[in-house]
């Protein structure tokens, strides 16, 4: 398994330049934590990855696969995105929502089965949210329904999970929670890689980092060796101090500079 390869990746918006011919790459069976400032290009790499956006240039592999090149149902069960404050005015149930995970899954009929509708229970169980079965979206707060979108994915059981800000909205448990849960996905062989703009979550929880900033990968690679203070200098304009101490995971301190 070769996990994802990106090759001079170039995304425009609106005609403006947004990736900037990237090349990086993320392992496979990893959590890869994919950081930078506010207006980097990490929302808008994540939507070319799930090929939501196309790219106006360069190649996008899984597994010595192009992304684009794929059937669409191949690709629709291989990748699952889990967007940032995705929302739905459509009453649906908990439920309901995720068992749109498991449509590329189901046969030529389209008919749900015994075994989909425990896999979304299964789903719903894993991220605290089997009680919830019943209730419409709709009336779910922001962390909850973040909480039904991971279950969603969980449902349609992908090889690549995108996850853009997986812990916004979350409490800290919920956060915790959640990133032990993609470790524990990476272990089985996903290959996960989560934005974040929590850059202790990112040190703590990742195994893998990319930095972008301003459309580019200014680093990438093991998150410990990768994600210094003076990189965090660099790209943040802060002070930072990565503080480790045995038995624990990292965390960082942080001072502007002046």
């Amino acid at each position: 398994m070769s996990g994802l390869e990106i090759e001079r990746v170039t995304v425009r918006l609106d005609g403006n330049l947004v990736i900037d011919g990237i090349d990086c790459t993320a392992p496979p069976g990893a959590v890869t934590a994919l950081i930078g400032p506010n207006g980097a290009g990490k929302s808008t790499l994540l939507h070319a990855l799930a090929v939501v956006l196309s790219a106006e240039s360069g190649v996008i592999r899984f597994d010595g696969d192009e992304l684009s090149a794929m059937p669409r149902r191949q690709r629709a069960l291989t990748i699952a995105l889990v967007e940032q404050g995705a929302t739905t005015e459509l009453a649906l149930t908990v439920a309901d929502v995720v068992a749109l995970g498991r449509i590329p899954h189901l046969g030529m009929f389209g008919e749900e089965t015994a075994a989909d509708r425990e896999i979304v229970t299964d789903a719903l169980r894993v991220v605290g949210m089997e009680t919830f079965a019943t209730r419409d979206v709709t009336a779910l707060s922001g962390g909850e329904r973040q909480r039904v979108l991971l279950a969603r994915a969980l449902a349609q059981d992908p090889a690549l999970l995108l996850l853009d800000e997986p812990t916004n909205h979350l409490d800290i448990s919920a956060q915790l929670e959640t990133l032990t849960l993609l470790g524990d996905l990476a272990s089985r062989g996903v290959t996960v890689i989560a934005a974040l703009h929590d850059l202790t979550l990112a040190a703590g929880w990742s195994d893998h980092v990319i930095v972008l900033d301003h459309g580019r990968v200014v680093a990438s690679g093991p998150t410990t060796s990768t994600l210094t203070p003076e990189l965090i200098g660099e790209v943040y304009g802060v002070r930072a101090e990565v503080i480790e101490r045995p038995g624990e995971r990292p965390t960082i301190a942080f001072t502007r500079i002046d």
